[in-house]
């Protein structure tokens, strides 16, 4: 495991180009995210992926902890459809924090399964071909039971594909579990394809 103060993990000169961190709900992942992203020399921009739901108190609370974690110079953008081609706009010099590509699926459960593979391959490209830095968050669902419904294994099996695929763009990948941040490059093999 790479130091959380060395250059190679904190964002420095020496960061990767793209990063994915993964972890279960309420592990620290976001927060490990933004601990990078803070490193980062020039403008961050927060790709927030999930939709504003006015009507959910709660969810409006979680989204005030990101907000006041934030720092105020950071520039914001909220994309779902548009996530592959925002990050094609990115410029050389800046930094896209995406938080979280659970949400992104959640918005695409209802796509067929062509138009969804399309979506998967448009993101995966865009993130490949982006002129700026990238770090990824992502939910980790599937080290629980079988979800009990459809829409639920859909999630699930669409959500662990997708970090599959954009693990293998990514030259660093974390996972984070209860606080803590482990480097899977430094400490694990790919499994085969």
């Amino acid at each position: 495991m790479v130091a959380a103060d060395s250059p190679a993990s904190s964002g420095g000169a020496l960061a990767p180009r793209r990063q994915l961190v993964t972890g279960p709900a309420r592990s620290g992942k976001s927060r490990w995210a933004e601990h990078l992203a803070r490193q980062h020399p020039g403008p961050v921009l927060y790709v927030a992926t999930a939709g504003r739901h006015l009507e959910d108190p709660h969810w409006q609370a979680r989204l005030e902890i990101h907000r006041q974690r934030r720092p105020p110079h950071w520039a914001l953008a909220e994309l779902q459809e548009g996530l592959a081609e925002g990050l094609s706009h990115l410029q050389p010099t800046e930094l896209a924090l995406v938080d979280a590509l659970g949400s992104w699926v959640a918005w695409g459960l209802e796509q067929p399964p062509l138009s969804w593979q399309a979506s998967v391959e448009a993101l995966a490209s865009a993130v490949e071909a982006c002129p700026g830095r990238l770090i990824l968050v992502s939910e980790q669902t599937g080290w629980g039971v079988v979800p009990p419904t459809a829409i639920g294994g859909l999630f699930r099996d669409r959500l662990g594909a997708l970090e599959q695929e954009l693990a293998r763009r990514c030259q660093r990948s974390w996972l984070v579990v209860a606080g803590r941040a482990l480097d899977l490059q430094a400490i694990s093999e790919p499994v085969p394809r």
